[in-house]
């Protein structure tokens, strides 16, 4: 169900000077700006005004910051509780300046605005509800406020008289989604997005068409949404738990991470879950997306677990796990993923005490994720160094077989010539000669290299022995 929000104090103020402003436009008679928003499944041409910046309102329920809300938890549910109070909208504003992935740094890209409007004045109109709602041109709002104050005009198109807060949302999100928009919503903005909407009942076809994306685009981004709330879930410490904007840096990694599991999937389930445990914990430790690839099913116990030190190593859970009220127990993970499960844990709870500076937890897991840290830094290098072996030692090989596919398409092209007798036969004499000098030089590195006697390598040194 849509939040409403309700209406801001000076709704009625707003609603009486929009109206004569509204007036004014049509009485003119002359040339009226208007603005073409997506309305109710077709089109609405609406008339745009100028009003004081100080008189309107951000909008609480923007996608743009949403995520960002959480990065001062008591701020984010005032946000909720109060909108209107001037605590909430002036921290609707700092948000609105922010790096959505460091709401603590200004945004560049929020610097470059406001130098344009300092230049080239306002381009664009911003969008309005009759109460003084802004439903696009918020951080507009805030430039123009830094600039000039709560009279710097601002010019914005009025939405009908109808509109409610599922109209806001619908209207944000197709002024959001077209090619000329400026400023993309963040990564984890967008995930809350396509979650309110599925929420919202609508089929997952309709959504992928609302953001311009696929079926399978949008199924990745609900999976990779899951795992984010189910981390945060994991993550509480007295009351306290990782806030979202802390995942906005993890995109790729997390698509990723997606792509792995879903292949480990269909070839084992408990794989899949040992590679998708250890690579949240890899993730949530701040290791590079080349770092992460290295981590497999046997990352943990045949890495990780050897650099571990002893008290950091988790108790296996028990076999079964009761259900609560049923008096039934039924089958629990393995011993191998619970053991996942609970060093991810160990390094989520760090992450909360890091971020939110909570005390008083025991354990000490700050002290034990630097641990963890160190030791997974080391398994990461080991494991890097055998998978870059595996892959030389694969890459003779693989050449190889590239090379037969090639001679494989190459016999196809010589029957197709043969029956259009198109066939250049002094560049294909040219060509076998060249593939003799390839050969015979394969024939004398494999002798050198080659110490097992096999069917192969026997017929290519019967080469070499043809060719002295």
């Amino acid at each position: 169900m849509i939040k409403d929000y309700g209406r801001p104090p000076r709704s009625d103020e707003n609603q009486s000077l929009i109206e004569r402003r509204l007036k004014e436009v049509t009485e003119t008679g002359g040339p009226r700006e208007t603005q073409t928003v997506d309305w109710r499944g077709g089109q609405a041409h609406l008339d745009v005004i100028q009003l004081p910046a100080g008189d309107l309102y951000y909008n609480p329920a923007t996608h743009r910051i949403r995520a960002q809300r959480s990065h001062d938890p008591q701020l984010d549910q005032l946000v909720d509780e109060d909108p209107w109070s001037s605590e909430s909208q002036d921290y609707l504003g700092y948000l609105l300046q922010a790096l959505p992935a460091d709401p603590s740094r200004t945004d560049p890209t929020f610097t470059e605005l406001l130098e344009s409007l300092r230049e080239y004045d306002q381009t664009e109109p911003g969008l309005i509800t009759r109460d003084g709602v802004l439903v696009n041109g918020n951080t507009r709002r805030a430039a123009m406020l830094k600039m000039g104050g709560p009279q710097q005009p601002i010019r914005v198109a009025v939405l009908p008289e109808s509109c409610d807060w599922e109209d806001i949302r619908d209207v944000e999100l197709s002024l959001q989604l077209r090619k000329e928009h400026r400023r993309d919503y963040s990564y984890i903005n967008r995930l809350l997005a396509i979650d309110e909407l599925v929420n919202q009942g609508l089929p997952i076809g309709k959504i992928a068409a609302i953001f311009r994306s696929t079926v399978p685009a949008c199924k990745q981004d609900q999976w990779v949404f899951a795992c984010i709330k189910s981390m945060i879930e994991r993550s509480e410490v007295n009351g306290h738990r990782i806030p979202l904007v802390a995942f906005e840096d993890h995109q790729e990694k997390l698509k990723e991470l997606h792509r792995r599991y879903q292949k480990d999937l269909s070839a084992n389930g408990e794989r899949a879950e040992l590679t998708k445990e250890s690579r949240l914990a890899a993730i949530m430790l701040g290791f590079s997306k080349t770092d992460v690839r290295f981590i497999e099913s046997d990352f943990q116990s045949r890495y990780l677990d050897k650099a571990l030190p002893v008290e950091l190593r988790p108790e296996p859970a028990p076999a079964t796990v009761a259900i609560p009220g049923l008096g039934v127990s039924v089958k629990g993970a393995s011993d191998e993923v619970a053991a996942a499960r609970e060093l991810t844990n160990t390094v989520l709870k760090a992450r909360t005490v890091e971020i939110t500076h909570t005390s008083g937890y025991a354990g000490e897991p700050v002290e034990e994720a630097a641990e963890l840290k160190e030791a997974m830094d080391q398994a990461i290098e080991r494991a890097g160094r055998q998978i870059q072996l595996r892959k030389r030692k694969q890459a003779a090989p693989d050449r190889l077989n590239s090379a037969t596919a090639e001679i494989d398409q190459c016999i196809t092209e010589l029957v197709m010539s043969r029956a259009s007798r198109a066939l250049d036969e002094e560049a294909f004499n040219d060509a076998l000669l060249s593939f003799r000098r390839s050969l015979r030089g394969l024939a004398v590195e494999t002798s050198r290299t080659v110490e097992e006697q096999n069917e192969g390598v026997a017929w290519l040194r019967q080469i070499l022995e043809l060719e002295s």
